[in-house]
């Protein structure tokens, strides 16, 4: 049997068992509005995807994930609770790493449920181990929404905040700010001079770019606040980069998170729903006392993943890109949605790499 062939069969069985599960098969278009995808992450999703333009719809992208159409799709028309499974083709551009596939399949499976997240977060991932378990892979967990919660509680401006958060996903975009914010790190002489100068716009400068003048006066201004708000204290970066270092088996991990919380009240609400979680996988026999927390995990992902995440691997194959990632992200679904929002996780197979490592391909 071809190559393809075999993947494409080995998709469907992935698919069968998360229909077995109760989901409900799905597809979405191959082309995306690239217009969603650019309000969502900026112009960065160009770097990582392939981008056309029709004259009727404008810009279209090749379809990176399945998350946001599928998100889309519920918030347009679905029902409450939904599960959803799909199979199909995603592409990639992988200008790093050209070694890596641009254009492969996934899998996939997306709860929509406003009752328990917990429970919903624990059914995803036990589903996805279930199926991974004769692989024999490493799994990874991590919680976004705790790194969050302790960004919102810092004692600084809203605007340095908003800062922080658009960068957690980029870190060392985000410590170059904590220094920054923190006095750590000198202000570049560039910036400090336009600070200083009591009207930069007077140089009459052609306006250069698609920023008006108004734009760039603003920003100017904003610099100039920015300035003289006062520097985050060392303690709060201290809290800030003991969280970030938490990476130990889950139980200890809550822990040590605790132990932080009690500085950094911030991040009560969150611990508390990570033992939530704890107690809902041990409730479908994860193996909680064995499982790896890392604070920092998901960070390089793409933007939506708002809470819990996690990723399985082969171990001793660091060639190979994880076998099966997922997440919370109901932040998005408020997004797609215009106000209106459910909680929301969801992960995703390749099934190329499952049959690889069955030794299938």
């Amino acid at each position: 049997m071809p190559r393809k062939a075999k993947i494409r069969a080995r998709a469907a069985e992935l698919q069968a068992f998360f229909e077995a599960a109760g989901a409900t098969p799905v597809e979405t278009p191959l082309l995306q509005p690239a217009e969603v995808l650019l309000d969502l992450y900026g112009e960065d999703i160009r770097g990582r995807a392939y981008v056309t333009s029709d004259t009727l719809r404008g810009e279209q992208m090749l379809r990176p994930d399945f998350t946001v159409p599928v998100v889309q799709m519920h918030m347009d028309h679905g029902a409450e609770p939904a599960r959803y499974t799909y199979s199909g083709q995603v592409f990639r551009r992988q200008e790093d790493d050209p070694s890596r596939d641009n254009e492969y399949l996934q899998v996939g499976y997306e709860v929509f449920d406003r009752k328990k997240p917990s429970e919903a977060d624990a059914e995803v991932f036990a589903l996805m181990q279930e199926v991974l378990t004769p692989l024999g892979l490493r799994a990874a967990t991590g919680d976004i929404g705790i790194l969050k919660a302790a960004v919102a509680g810092l004692e600084t401006t809203e605007r340095r905040k908003q800062a922080l958060m658009r960068h957690i996903w980029r870190p060392r975009r985000f410590r170059q700010l904590l220094d920054r914010f923190s006095g750590r790190s000198e202000v570049p002489a560039t910036r400090s001079a336009l600070i200083a100068n009591q009207d930069p716009m007077q140089n009459q400068f052609p306006v250069i770019g698609l920023r008006s003048e108004a734009e760039i006066a603003a920003r100017i201004e904003a610099l100039k606040e920015d300035a003289k708000a006062p520097l985050l204290s060392s303690g709060q970066v201290e809290l800030i980069e003991a969280l970030l270092g938490v990476r130990e088996k889950l139980p200890f991990a809550l822990e040590h998170l605790r132990d932080i919380a009690v500085d950094m009240p911030a991040i009560t609400e969150a611990v508390f729903r990570l033992k939530d979680r704890i107690d809902a996988l041990s409730k479908r026999d994860v193996d909680v006392g064995n499982l790896e927390f890392e604070a920092s995990y998901g960070r390089t992902s793409m933007e939506y993943y708002d809470g819990f995440v996690f990723g399985f691997y082969a171990p001793g194959r660091a060639d190979l890109p994880p076998v099966a990632t997922g997440g919370r992200y109901d932040a998005l679904t408020r997004v797609l949605g215009q106000g209106r929002e459910i909680p929301a996780v969801g992960g995703v197979i390749r099934p190329d790499l499952v049959l690889q490592l069955e030794g299938g391909i």
